[in-house]
Parts: C-alpha cells; structure tokens; sequence
C-alpha cells in the first residue's frame, strides 16, 4: 500500500505514460495483456509467496505474486509493492467474511461449502433444505462486497476465489492504471463474472451507495494512514447489519505520539500510555459510533485486533434509534496518571430503568482527584474511548472453529488461532490493561514471575486474564490500589534500596504505604491460560529484517522501471 503512481506500457512500444499528478493510495500498477491463471499451491514462507518473471505470458520486469489462492502480476522493479506481513490482515479477513456470510446467508435459505471444510450441520439445519454456494460462483442472493482502496486488487481477487456466497466483488481505487490492473487480475485469475474494477473516489462510491437498495454487504477500507476521511460515508453506505472492516496504520497518531492530530482525525485525544495498541481500537471504534450515530445507526464490534504494526476491526451496523440513545453512556473519558499508569474511566452518560422505560442523563464526575491517590502525580485526560466489549464472543468462536478444523486453508493458520484463542481469553467487560514490567519498573524492584502475579489476583477474589494486544498485560477488574498492594507485597521480599529513591518520586510514595492487602503467590492451575498451556502463536517474531510497513511510493521508482525496462 503506496503511492498511488500510474503507469502503463504497451507490448508494443517501451513508452513508459507518467501522469501529471500523484495522488496517495496504495499501489503502482502495469497494464499489460491477460495470461490464465495456474494452480496455486502456498508454501510456509513470506519469500516463497513470489514467483520468478520468467511464467509464460508475463512481460519483462513482471512478477507473479501468489497468496492464498490468488495470483497477482506486479513489475517486480517496485518491491514495495507487496508487504508479506499483511497476509495475516488478509488471511483474517478472508475468515470474518466467511463466517459473516455463513450467518447471513443461511437466513436467506443458502449453505455456503469452504473447500477443505467437512460438512457442518448447524442447529435445526436437517429439518431445512438449503441451497449450496461454492467459491469462485456467483450467488444471485449472496452479498455484495466494496473494497474501496483496492490498488491491485489482491484482497478482492481473494475474495473471489476463497469466499463462497458473493454476489459481486467492486474493486474500487482513485486512479486509472490502478483499475486496470485490477481488471487484468481479475481475467488472470478467472473472477470476472465476480470482480468488477471501478476507478473512483473511494467516498464518492460510498456516499452514492446510501440507498437501501444500493449499500454494500459489506465494506472493506484499509487505506496507507488514517481510514478517517471514508468513515462518514462507509457507516452511511453499509447495508442493514452489514460488516465493515476497517485498518488503521497511523498508529504513531493513535497512540499518544500527536494526541491533538488524533483528536482531529477521530474525535478521541490520545496518551502515551502503556495500553496505546487497545486504546488505539476503543479510539476507532468510538469514532465509528459517533459517526454512525448521526444517522441514527449504531455498531455492534464483532472482532478488533492489534497486530504488528497497524489495528483492524469488523463491526457490524444497525439501524435503530432507541438503541442510538444509549450511546452516550457506551463512551467514556480516562484518567491517566503520569507518575504511576494507574487509570479510570468516567462514562460520557449514564441510563437508569424507570418501568418499561430508560431514562438518560449527563453522568457525575469525576472519579479521581486532580493528583493520583497512590503516587500523588498529576491525571491526564484522553478519550473518549469506546468502553463497551470490544469483540462478540459467540462470532469470534465461529471464526475460531472454522480456522482450528481447516487448517490449511490460511497460510497463517497457527497465527489466527493464536490471536483468536487470546481474545476468547479476554475480559470483555474490562476496558484496557496493566503492563507487568511496567509495574515493577514503577517502583524498581524485580519483575514477578506472570504466574504467580496472576494467581496473587485470583486468590483476592478478582479476575484477570492476558490481552492478545500486549506480552506482558494484566487485564483485571481489579483497583489499581490491589496491584500496588500486590507488588508492596512482593517488594518486601525483593527488597528495593530505599535510600536512592527521591521522597518525591512514585516508588518512594507507593513503597512508603503498607499494603491493605497480603497477597499470596502461591500458584493457581488457572492463573495460566489455556493458550499458554499449548503454546499457541501468540506474538509472533519478526520473521526477517525490516518486517514492518513499507514505505510510500516515490517519483525515484518511475526512473528506476524506466532504467529496468
């Protein structure tokens, strides 16, 4: 995903045409004449996702790049072209939408059949007959699919070939040569009668599609950046309960690095905190609902990830204005303090049931002082933030169990059963985390073993769990004051030495305070996760060098193709 860089060559002149503006998107892109498409057969590496230019029909300096079931031509000179890290994205995609279309469509009467899948009889289903939907066909009843920034229509081209019940696939992207290469895709890889190439404004497309007649199953927007500029026009043009899928790569901005740049962008002022990657998805999903509730819609998050370097969410929107009204009080404000992380949350609104009737009022704060109770450091405002679960459990486990019984249908299988078996592992109606290390490091004394910290909580009576956004999490409904009286506990036996900490500074201050609480740290069976316990694939490592998000396109490429060619 680059600099949106429109180029063109024919077969038969080596004229290269360089248009007289650039405009960001995604991709830069050749169009050249369609070759069919072969089997694809993945392997278990990043590298071996490209092909070499010598495949018959493939024009000098062409690549193939094969994932998943797709194969993509690109010039090879442009490298940036591809990111192997977002396979996962893609991968995980492909999963939601499938189990999304599982659920829609089998209230329109229609099964949909996943290659490598054995026949799933869901509740009931033997007493009804169904019609089949396959991959690559195209289903009269099934849902209609935008990818709104395609750039070569990698993501859409999957789509086609590995999601069954769609109807059409738009593969939508700014600029000519982009829409071209996404039709010559779509006739290399045979998924023309599905994926149709549209070379638009990605918001324009949107708000022409608001009609309920004309809005999308489902939309999919994963700009370079900030997806900000296309969220008032995509919760407008998603169908009644339809999905969105949103990425957000700026996450310098969400998390606290340009907290009034944030606030611009989503209406949320970010912190520099050590729970930056969840807050980053309450941040997004707050603007979502905002933005959905000026139409009187709402969101329902399905899944919300933090992955590697960027955030991802499926949300489903409805419409409904009753519902819209609780909205205030599904938001909040957070207080973070500077000195010691310990933070809360003050709800933007509160309900309260009179008989059959709610009632909705401005709720009362705030909840802490001007200075922390623990360390006596100043508070920071953030948010607001989106305080509601911020997964479905029940859908999370469908999309859980399609990947676990068919794992070879991703190439990154092991990763998404890892994540999705964290998540299912959460707290959902704890907003945000402690980091462990952070902690100790807190007050300078030795880090205590995970196991034993969690089962300290679990022998007070709290709850706690992991959080797939971070190694060292402590996701517990527990106060703030319980974790200090915890590591009190276990600083008394790994002592710190007193004499070098400032009476001033948060360790001093915390330490000072005899613990409320004696805590035990003798090991609980539950204080270790079911994903720990099989080793799942967690937080993966990076692979190679320079694993990350590639840089945009820049006007030095062109010369370089021209060199190359």
């Amino acid at each position: 995903m680059i600099c949106n860089v429109g180029l063109s060559y024919s077969p038969a002149h080596t004229m290269i045409s360089i248009p007289r503006t650039f405009r960001p998107a995604t991709s830069i892109c050749i169009a050249t004449t369609a070759v069919p498409m072969e089997d694809t057969n993945p392997s278990s590496s990043a590298e071996s996702s490209q092909t070499s230019s010598t495949e018959p029909g493939l024009l000098p300096g062409e690549t193939v790049v094969r994932e998943g079931k797709a194969a993509i031509l690109f010039p090879s000179a442009n490298e940036v072209f591809y990111n192997p890290v977002q396979e996962f994205n893609r991968d995980l995609t492909c999963a939601v939408i499938t189990e999304f279309a599982r659920e829609q469509l089998a209230q329109r009467g229609i099964r949909i059949l996943v290659p490598g899948e054995k026949d799933r009889v869901e509740e009931e289903d033997d007493k009804k007959e169904f019609i089949t939907a396959s991959v690559g066909e195209r289903c009269e009843q099934g849902l209609r699919v935008l990818e709104g920034l395609a750039a070569s229509g990698l993501r859409s081209v999957r789509f086609a070939l590995e999601v069954p019940g769609l109807k059409s696939i738009t593969a939508n992207d700014y600029s000519a040569k982009a829409a071209a290469l996404i039709s010559r895709n779509a006739q290399h890889n045979n998924v023309s009668h599905i994926l149709q190439a549209s070379q638009r404004d990605a918001s324009m497309v949107m708000y022409e599609a608001r009609g309920k007649k004309e809005r999308y199953d489902v939309i999919d927007l994963d700009p370079y950046g900030s997806p900000s500029p296309f969220l008032d026009a995509a919760v407008q043009a998603v169908s009644e309960g339809g999905l969105l899928c949103i990425t957000c790569t700026d996450m310098a901005v969400m998390a606290g690095n340009s907290g009034e740049t944030c606030y611009s962008k989503y209406g949320s002022m970010s912190i520099k905190s050590r729970y930056c990657h969840e807050m980053a998805l309450r941040i997004i999903l707050h603007s979502l609902d905002q933005r959905a509730a000026v139409y009187q819609r709402y969101i329902e998050p399905l899944l919300s990830v933090s992955v590697d370097f960027y955030i991802r969410v499926f949300v489903r929107v409805k419409t409904g204005q009753a519902v819209v009204k609780n909205s205030a009080s599904k938001h909040a404000l957070l207080y973070n303090c500077v000195g010691c992380g310990a933070f809360h949350l003050q709800r933007m609104g509160k309900k309260m049931s009179q008989g059959k009737h709610m009632k909705y009022s401005a709720a009362t704060g705030p909840p802490v002082g001007p200075n922390c109770e623990h360390c006596r450091q100043r508070h920071q405002l953030g948010g607001p933030i989106w305080a509601e679960p911020i997964h479905d459990m029940k859908f999370v486990q469908k999309v859980l169990g399609a990947v676990s019984v068919n794992p070879t249908r991703f190439r990154t299988s092991k990763r998404i059963e890892g994540v999705l078996s964290m998540v299912t592992e959460e707290l959902q109606d704890v907003p945000l985390y402690y980091v462990l290390d952070h902690l100790s490091s807190t007050v300078h004394c030795n880090t205590p073993p995970m196991l034993q910290f969690r089962s300290a909580l679990l022998h007070a009576g709290y709850r706690v769990s992991l959080s797939h956004a971070c190694k060292n999490a402590v996701k517990t409904d527990a106060p703030a004051g319980v974790l200090w009286d915890i590591i009190r506990c276990w600083e008394k036996s790994n002592p710190v030495k007193r004499e070098r900490l400032s009476e001033t500074s948060p360790a001093h201050r915390i330490l000072s305070a005899e613990p409320a609480l004696q805590a035990c740290f003798e090991i609980r069976e539950d204080a270790n996760p079911q994903s720990r316990k099989r080793h799942l694939t967690r937080f993966q490592e990076n692979p190679q060098a320079n694993w990350g998000p590639k840089a945009r396109a820049k006007a030095g490429w062109v010369i370089l193709l021209m060199l190359f060619c």
